[in-house]
């Protein structure tokens, strides 16, 4: 789908575009395997149209203004887009035909960038100033004009008494007619001097008053050939040729975005200073927000539910909860005495202390009833920072112990923690819960050679003791199925959010 730019919209018969009326295109940076976590949130959230999304980042076209694009969670920056294009040419043999190209990005289409830096002023303006639904008094005030001049007309030909009343009325409206003709010519011709005027004068206030800053990111073939200082050294001496804007690194008015990678081309514009990912009611920062609200997201905490980190840390998952999900009972539990009170000034500070509850015990050790849990999420350590202490197998087991029958766990696994679920889960076993409730395990890959067109056909003695065998171990989820698993990135590290449900009583009594 090719993204609609700011260069390719239609002008809206001669007025400024409003983006909050027409909608605008933008983008957001997004961290890897949130990407269609994200594309859910803006159409949900945003109600945004047009929506697409590549490796780490989301294009949409959306009229909402900055109040609701500020609540988006899985994102990390958001973008006004400028340019998306195709990736550079690159020139083996001259690094000044490179260099040209990157010049283009520029000197292409420069109203394109005047353009958009109007829209990003609007957004910003139309935001504070105009309330939703605004009339345009020039367009009113035309109107009013037209109208008294057709007044004048009847006045003066009421008033008049010519000798020969029909010829003189016959001239009067051809006099009418060709003074209204004069009058709409005139009106075109001062609107498109008053456009052209008004376009001068937002280049020269651009050029006046305008200091920018050039932030670039380059992979690929680009990078290989050019810095990224390299290359916002060539984009911001063009910028300042071509319309005069001033360089500011440390407090600009305006920041351009660059990304240049073998797939893709893509200028933008930042909306806020800060990323969205850095929320403003997290004191002491833990896990990455992002990963800490996808999670939430997936948990299906409902009103008036139970939900448990029997591993808080600083608590930014029940945080992110809390704050999206707000109906629900949070509890938060860790050993540690300094996570408790990091997470407790985290509590404080996003005003959450009447809805989670903190307290100091050990995930292999619940003081909770069996089955009182409706849901559980964690970032379960990786065992750089903290140590687990005891086996997982044992901390899963009480989870599981704690769950109610249909609740949810979501787990932030490291790959290694990952691997040795898969290794231990019932990847060759599923659960079959007959109507007496029974306790059978099905083989799924031996199903069609056991039974096959109604006949059973014999197993050798080999398979039923591996069957047997597998039998009498109990299962790591046993009452668990795994509903989904994604793999996401948490900088340099890559980690897995699992989802699983738990399908009927575990009959598990609390572990010794």
């Amino acid at each position: 789908m090719a993204a609609l730019e700011p260069e390719e919209r239609p002008p809206s018969s001669g007025e400024p575009l409003s983006p909050l009326q027409t909608g605008a295109r933008y983008f957001c940076t997004v961290g890897r395997g949130l990407e269609s976590f994200l594309t859910r949130e803006v159409q949900a959230r945003l109600a945004a149209t047009e929506v697409e999304y590549i490796s780490g980042k989301v294009f949409f076209t959306t009229n909402s203004g900055l109040t609701i694009m500020k609540q988006l969670k899985s994102a990390e920056r958001l973008f006004l887009l400028l340019k998306r294009q195709s990736p550079l040419i690159i020139s083996s043999g001259s690094k000044g035909k490179t260099l040209n190209e990157i010049q283009r990005l520029i000197t292409g289409d420069p109203r394109c960038w005047i353009r958009a830096v109007s829209i990003w002023k609007s957004l910003l303006e139309l935001e504070e100033k105009l309330p939703s639904g605004v009339s345009k008094p020039p367009k009113r005030k035309t109107e009013e004009n037209e109208n008294i001049i057709t007044k004048k007309f009847k006045i003066e030909q009421t008033l008049m008494m010519p000798e020969d009343t029909e010829c003189q009325l016959e001239k009067q409206k051809d006099d009418s007619i060709q003074e209204k003709k004069d009058l709409i010519t005139e009106k075109e011709i001062f609107q498109e001097e008053k456009s052209k005027n008004d376009e001068e004068k937002e280049v020269e206030h651009h050029q006046d008053k305008l200091t920018f800053r050039v932030s670039c990111r380059c992979s690929g073939k680009v990078g290989k050939i050019f810095t990224t200082e390299e290359v916002g050294r060539v984009i911001g001496t063009t910028l300042i040729k071509e319309f005069g804007w001033k360089a500011d690194l440390r407090n600009p008015s305006l920041e351009i975005f660059v990304h240049l990678n073998d797939t893709y081309s893509v200028v933008g514009i930042p909306i806020f200073r800060l990323p969205l990912a850095s929320r403003a009611y997290i004191k002491v920062a833990g896990l990455r927000s992002t990963i800490a609200w996808t999670m939430a997201s997936l948990a299906e905490i409902n009103i008036g539910a139970v939900v448990l980190d029997p591993m808080c840390g600083l608590g930014t998952i029940l945080l992110e909860a809390a704050k999206e999900w707000p109906n629900a009972y949070y509890l938060g539990a860790d050993v540690s005495d300094s996570q408790l009170l990091g997470a407790y000034d985290n509590l404080k500070s996003a005003s959450l202390m009447d809805r989670i509850e903190l307290l100091k015990f050990s995930v292999t050790e619940l003081p909770l009833l069996s089955e009182s849990v409706d849901v559980i999420i964690s970032d379960v350590p990786f065992g750089k920072k903290f140590k687990l202490g005891k086996d997982i197998k044992s901390i899963l087991h009480e989870m599981e112990r704690v769950l109610c029958v249909g609740g949810t766990i979501v787990l932030l696994l490291s790959e290694n923690l990952h691997r040795y679920l898969q290794n231990y889960k019932e990847s060759n076993i599923i659960w079959n819960s007959s109507k007496d409730n029974t306790n059978e395990f099905k083989f799924v890959q031996y199903v069609n050679a056991e039974e096959k067109n109604g006949i059973q056909e014999n197993v050798s003695s080999l398979f039923q003791d591996h069957r047997q065998e597998c039998l009498d171990k109990r299962p790591l989820f046993g009452t668990l199925v795994q509903m989904e698993c994604h793999k996401v990135s948490l900088g340099r590290t890559e980690a897995f959010i699992s989802k699983y449900k738990k399908i009927h009583a575990s009959g598990l009594q609390q572990p010794f």
